[in-house]
């Protein structure tokens, strides 16, 4: 294994996959730490935690554990992938973690870089856009666990950390990679370890990974690693690259979780022409609408791909974290996710196209997946998934919740469909 990567959940860890794979490398997606230290036959290996919104020491220890299982298969540079949102709180998890990898690798400096120009997620000026808005103006703002309230990246960060956080403007960056290097020394030299590093294009990120090619610590969205194959080609040391990739024929669903503007719009998409089944906090924190009643549901419409969902618009959130508690109300939707995807999978089901980055962890962790093999893209980020549940072949996309074009859920059940 040549990189290892550290991804802060689940469908942050698919999307960097993805774009490994597309790049060329030979990539697994493991699902939490892997318990064996046999030799894994991959040139990428993503571990994809569950960190982005739980304690900062917790996000914490799980990451170096991770790191020290990413050591002993002989990775030679390391990734922390985060979301290219940035999504975090004012205490963490992004910095704490990421300065405690600096310190376990000695890593005099790391990159900042949250960008993903395909899904207009862009840096200037240290400042982060989402299209042509500032993050706080996106609808982050809004975001049930991790609101984003400030679009500089730099004073988010700093507010994270230990030490001063550094920038490379955009100025440098469009003169390549050479100029970014030069400025990265510059930074390292003045005690600024952390360093945000603005981009624009895909052409920005290729020079950034010119860059960081001797790097022991990198960070940012799955953006970051677009120039990270080139770096293993030029040494003559990647393989075969992606895998195969092969559909089922069996029912397929949508689960959606995430309250994104993006998701919100997918969900009304898609209950145009197919049938769905709202969880509403009343009915699930009061316990009259139960996990058998959502398999029944699904069971009648299991041909028509329908989709269960408990997205809903940021003052129907609010009122349901008031009235329940943000935390309880959270783990309760996990919960009912993650069990119903266990029911839906004993019952025959084989495709789930799932929406939000902590539905797809608790749907994930519930089936007891422990890795899984990375098939073709179907939307930017997002790509096709196999693995085994138990004894039974399943095929997952999991997306992000900002992810995905307007028709994504029929879309992804289509891609993981045998021809």
């Amino acid at each position: 294994m040549l990189l290892g990567c550290i991804a802060d959940d689940f469908t942050g860890a698919s999307d960097l996959a993805n774009t490994l794979a597309k790049g060329g490398m030979a990539t697994t997606q493991f699902v939490g730490i892997p318990s064996d230290e046999a030799a894994i036959g991959c040139e990428a290996g993503v571990v994809a935690l569950k960190t982005r919104s739980i304690a900062p020491s917790a996000a914490v220890e799980q990451s170096l554990a991770a790191l020290h299982w990413l050591q002993r298969q002989g990775c030679t540079q390391i990734l922390f992938k985060y979301c290219s949102t940035f999504d975090s709180t004012p205490e963490g998890n992004i910095g704490p973690v990421a300065e405690a990898l600096a310190d376990a690798l000695g890593a005099e400096i790391a990159v900042v870089c949250p960008v993903f120009p395909e899904t207009g997620r862009t840096l200037y000026q240290g400042h982060l856009f989402i299209g042509d808005r500032l993050l706080d103006q996106s609808g982050m703002e809004h975001h049930p666990l991790n609101p984003m309230t400030d679009p500089d990246i730099r004073r988010w960060l700093r507010r994270q950390t230990r030490g001063e956080i550094g920038l490379v403007p955009y100025e440098i960056v469009r003169r390549g990679s050479a100029a970014i290097d030069a400025a990265l020394a510059q930074e390292s030299a003045s005690g600024r370890r952390l360093v945000v590093v603005d981009a624009i294009t895909p052409a920005d990120l290729r020079a950034i990974g010119a860059a960081i090619a001797g790097h022991r610590l990198v960070t940012g969205g799955s953006g970051i690693a677009v120039g990270i194959p080139d770096n293993f080609r030029k040494e003559a040391r990647l393989g075969a690259g992606r895998r195969s990739f092969s559909g089922l024929a069996g029912p397929g669903i949508a689960l959606s979780g995430s309250c994104s503007p993006a998701s919100r719009a997918q969900l009304a998409r898609h209950l145009e022409d197919h049938p769905g089944l709202a969880v509403e906090p009343t009915t699930l924190m009061g316990a009259t609408l139960t996990v058998a009643d959502a398999l029944h549901f699904v069971r009648s419409h299991q041909a028509a791909a329908p989709i269960v969902y408990s997205t809903a618009d940021p003052q129907t959130v609010a009122e349901a974290q008031a009235r329940y508690g943000r935390e309880a109300l959270a783990a309760r939707i996990e919960e009912f996710f993650g069990t119903l995807a266990v029911e839906l999978v004993a019952n025959g089901v084989e495709r789930l196209a799932i929406g939000g980055g902590e539905t797809s962890g608790a749907v994930v962790t519930a089936l007891g997946l422990r890795s899984l093999e990375i098939g073709p893209e179907i939307d930017p980020g997002i790509p096709a998934l196999a693995a085994k549940a138990g004894a039974r072949d399943i095929r997952l996309a999991l997306k992000s919740g900002n992810f995905g074009a307007p028709d994504f859920y029929a879309k992804a059940l289509r891609a993981l469909a045998a021809p």
